[in-house]
């Protein structure tokens, strides 16, 4: 191994640990602004006052919680199903590898001219 080729690696694993952290923030965000906006439009009706109502609180908290919690139950499902649903996929994935691979010996000789030369326009090569 090159001296360099170690070092590179690393930067570029770091570089990917990275750019997952920036999606997973990203995802994050977009959740909570999905339901930032969900809730303040449903709660929120008087913007005449700098402060939230009682009931506007009460709203926002409800709201805000309903949605936490069913994101809760989601990623839990999702969990929970995910190992199955790879486990599949790999078995797709195999079956497919199977059919489209040569079967071996017999696969070249099934190709051959039926007096046993090589496949191929007669003359070929002579």
């Amino acid at each position: 191994m090159l001296p360099g080729s170690a070092a590179r690696g690393g930067m570029e694993a770091a570089a990917a640990e990275q750019q997952q952290q920036l999606r997973s923030l990203r995802d994050f965000l977009l959740v909570y602004n999905r339901m930032t906006e969900l809730c303040f439009r449903r709660c929120v009706s008087d913007l005449g006052y700098r402060l939230l109502s009682r009931r506007e609180e009460r709203c926002l908290d409800g709201c805000a919680g309903k949605l936490i919690r069913a994101n809760h139950r989601l990623m839990g499902a999702y969990v929970a199903l995910m190992p199955s649903i790879v486990q599949r996929r790999a078995a797709r994935m195999e079956d497919t590898a199977e059919r489209t691979a040569p079967e071996g010996p017999e696969a070249s000789a099934a190709h051959a001219a039926p007096d046993g030369s090589p496949a191929g326009p007669a003359g070929a090569g002579t």
